[in-house]
């Protein structure tokens, strides 16, 4: 009796620990997803319900794993005493370091039939698959979503693709740059006088694995009630159709063609970046009080809140080449410190234009703890953007490192039932 108490105890505990380090207990924590995603759209997928505590068994490729594994420089550096049994690999990629927080990696040759029962198994243990290959592909080798409902009824099976399980384009591949510019985004963006542009970072592929993220989420939920599986349909294509936002509101609406106005916006003036003697700023004066507070108070230039050409935003939109030249040359007359001292606590939206290194280094950054430093086995200390969310002022922990290549393949295999000697047979035989 003693110890049973004792027990319970020590899982009251348990759970008061993780409560006080997190902010609530991890949502996920009784939730095995099988991971067979790789690049960065299923992957960020996947890195977000291993945050929630979700245990994410990512299954790679056997030889080299994940594309990103090999998309380096950079690489995170490799400490003299790096695990024996990794010193085989590569350095650790700090593109695959980035969305594969939180997992565990187990190689397996699916097209092996005892690799396929070891997927069958995982299927059979797992809440969740996510998966990123062409429609069809995984259902030719036994593996598809009919293949696997029928293994466990009650999976979520997410399929993340290019263009979606149905239509012309099904089986084309998707790549985050070529939906940028089929679906509308790239038009968009850049200067009017330049070629179309390509955002900074692959977005569509980001904004596809948060989308597919919530819809597991929704589906785990149905599943509670309804005790049916359900099957994803999350594609690059349509998330970028619907991340258009107002710009796909203005066409369907009103018959609006967009076109590329740079950092400026259609409809209002000042909002767009400037030039200062050293740097650039964003300037965001959205309405008629913030205009005048942008030339009175900053500029020092209270006449041109009179001037009819510039004092009401249609006026300052039909003037928008005037009116942006007088701000340039104001600006281009002082650094860039200078006029964010003029600016703060003024009441006009602006932002200096930061490089990485200053972002990082921005005190609301410094302040919040944007980024978390773990302890990889290979890679030593690696500091990564945190998970950004807070939970009554909490974060998630990082529970574990980014996995090196098949790094928890046997502990995974011992507890699909495998023995030792069945393991070092699938070695022996390239299955694992």
């Amino acid at each position: 009796m003693l110890i049973r108490c004792s027990q319970r105890a020590l899982i009251r505990g348990a759970r008061t620990l993780s409560v006080a380090a997190t902010g609530i207990s991890p949502p996920l924590s009784d939730i095995r997803v099988l991971d067979l995603t790789r690049v960065l759209a299923g992957p960020t997928c996947t890195m977000l319900l291993a945050d929630l505590g979700a245990d994410v068994i990512k299954v790679e490729e056997t030889s080299k794993g994940d594309d990103t594994r090999s998309w380096s420089p950079p690489s995170a550096p490799l400490p003299k005493d790096s695990p024996e049994e990794a010193s085989h690999l590569p350095p650790e990629s700090a593109y695959f370091l980035a969305v594969n927080r939180n997992k565990r990696s187990v190689t397996v040759n699916f097209k092996h039939q005892e690799g396929l029962e070891i997927l069958h198994r995982l299927v059979r243990s797992s809440h969740v698959l996510v998966e990123n290959f062409v429609p069809g592909k995984l259902a030719s080798m036994g593996l598809g979503w009919e293949d696997c409902k029928r293994i466990n009824p009650r999976l979520v099976y997410a399929s993340i693709t290019g263009y979606g399980q149905t239509g012309p384009y099904r089986q084309a591949p998707g790549y985050d740059v070529v939906i940028e510019a089929e679906a509308g985004l790239m038009h968009i963006t850049g200067e009017p006088d330049s070629l179309p542009c390509k955002v900074g970072v692959a977005v569509t592929d980001i904004m596809t694995g948060l989308y597919a993220h919530g819809a597991i989420m929704a589906a785990l939920r149905s599943v509670s009630q309804t005790g049916h599986g359900v099957w994803i349909d999350c594609n690059l294509f349509e998330t970028q159709l619907a991340g258009l936002a107002n710009i796909a509101s203005n066409y369907l609406i009103a018959g609006n063609e967009a076109s590329r106005h740079g950092t400026a916006h259609p409809s209002i003036v000042p909002y767009q970046v400037f030039p200062c003697k050293d740097g650039f700023l964003m300037i965001g004066a959205g309405n008629d009080k913030q205009f005048r507070l942008l030339v009175d108070t900053i500029l020092q230039k209270p006449e041109l809140a009179e001037d009819p050409r510039f004092s009401t935003n249609t006026a300052r939109v039909a003037n928008r080449s005037e009116l942006i030249d007088i701000i340039s040359t104001a600006l281009k007359r002082h650094d860039r410190s200078h006029w964010i001292d003029r600016f703060t606590g003024v009441g006009v939206p602006f932002g200096p234009i930061n490089n990485i290194d200053q972002t990082f280094a921005h005190p609301q950054a410094v302040a919040r703890s944007c980024t978390v430093e773990v302890d990889h086995p290979r890679a030593g200390k690696v500091r990564m953007v945190a998970p950004p969310v807070t939970y009554n002022g909490r974060r998630m922990p990082v529970r574990r490192p980014p996995p090196w290549l098949s790094q928890h393949t046997s502990a995974v295999l011992q507890e699909l039932g495998y023995t030792m000697e069945d393991i070092a047979s699938l070695r022996s035989k390239g299955v694992v």
